[in-house]
């Protein structure tokens, strides 16, 4: 079988690859513990539970408007209204069956062969592959040696003929660097000038922590509302990653044609997921409260561990729930030899930093129990004493 030359160009995703080999060697018995994964392991809020078994009851079981049910895109709208104080309407919502395909959507309807898109690295596994799915081409620009925030003169640099847009990230997977209003000002004063759409992807804003905080790009540079399309969902914000359903935000022309895209690609997200989401939209934010002051917690024991290592180095992440570990002075510069051994010898399963652009680091998921922290990050630990310079 004769397969295109766009599938064959494609790598799967690192993230998920590792989980499903975590996953089976658990399953053959392997003590293994994972801290590759992206997914709260909390359980979904009562709110989205009750929601969603109501819309069965109801008989919610069919088709919806390809765009999302009125209702879930009216919540969203009341959402950034109380939470960031920006206007939408339903006409500047779609809903999909999760971020991704929101993302492919958007570059799919923005993306001509052979257009640039800036990528800040590290960057999201996926946002790379799905450039070149809409036959663009990424164009880098490294934060690593400033700070985990692009700078604009690195930016700037850049930018060529060719480049129509960018894609942001904060707070950041796999880092959790969160961008300050100055940042965001001189992302938004840059895209202005070089006439730039802006891919927004906030995600994670609901998990910043004191004294970081989540900025988002609209409330600090609002004249650019109408180049700026806004990802987000509730994957992540209320531990509902299985219910498939993210959202987009910005301008009705960008929602339009993504939503003419989706009639042929999935028709709509599933209707009792988005009936759910109108349960966590609305009434959840408490759950999510208590979940991300778990993750306060979570974060300062496993930056702590780490710190008591040899060889390896970590900034502290301001946001979402990962950490991402220098290893590049280990006798193991190698991320993913040294994720290969890691999880071959002390059952230990992480992310190499290869997969978002930044060899010689890895990101480590701290979604999953203290428990979980406090074992792997002993085994890790006991893994970096072994080697020997």
């Amino acid at each position: 079988m004769k397969f295109s030359k766009k599938i064959l160009n494609i790598k799967p995703s690192a993230t998920l690859s590792i989980s499903g080999k975590a996953k089976t060697m658990k399953a053959e018995g392997k003590p293994v513990i994972s801290f590759s994964a992206g997914e709260p392991d909390f359980n979904s809020p009562k709110s989205a539970r009750e929601a969603g078994i109501d819309a069965i009851n109801r008989g919610e079981s069919h088709y919806t408007l390809n765009p999302g049910i009125i209702e879930l895109r009216q919540e969203v709208c009341n959402y950034y209204k109380r939470r960031f104080g920006l206007d939408y309407t339903p006409a500047e919502v779609i809903i999909a069956p999760g971020a991704k395909p929101l993302l492919y959507e958007a570059l799919q309807a923005l993306v001509d062969e052979g257009d640039e898109v800036i990528l800040f690295a590290p960057a999201w596994v996926s946002y790379v592959e799905q450039i070149h799915m809409a036959g663009g081409v990424e164009k880098v620009v490294d934060t690593i040696a400033t700070g985990l925030l692009p700078t604009k003169e690195n930016l700037l640099a850049a930018i060529g003929p060719k480049t129509v847009g960018l894609i942001l990230n904060s707070p950041s997977n796999p880092t959790g660097a969160i961008y300050p209003e100055e940042t965001m000002k001189m992302i938004a004063e840059v895209a202005k000038e070089k006439d730039l759409w802006i891919i927004f992807d906030e995600i994670y804003e609901r998990f910043a922590y004191a004294p970081a905080k989540h900025v988002n790009i609209l409330n600090v540079a609002p004249e650019i509302k109408d180049r700026v399309l806004i990802i987000n969902g509730v994957s992540k914000a209320y531990a509902m990653t299985g219910w498939r359903i993210g959202y987009a935000l910005g301008p009705k022309e960008i929602i339009a044609k993504m939503s003419t895209l989706q009639t042929h690609l999935t028709s709509n997200a599933c209707s009792i997921a988005q009936w759910a989401a109108c349960g966590a939209v609305k009434e959840a934010d408490a759950d999510v409260d208590a979940m991300r002051d778990e993750f306060a917690k979570r974060r300062r024991v496993i930056v702590d561990l780490i710190r008591e290592m040899p060889y390896v180095s970590v900034k502290e992440p301001e946001g979402a729930f990962y950490v991402f570990v220098d290893i590049r002075k280990c006798p193991i510069p190698d991320d993913m030899e040294f994720c290969e051994r890691l999880l071959n010898e002390k059952y230990v399963a992480a992310v190499p930093g290869t997969a978002f652009f930044a060899p010689g680091f890895l990101r480590l998921s701290y979604a999953c129990s203290m428990e979980n922290i406090k074992e792997g990050m002993a085994r890790m630990k006991e893994f970096l004493e072994g080697l020997k310079k």
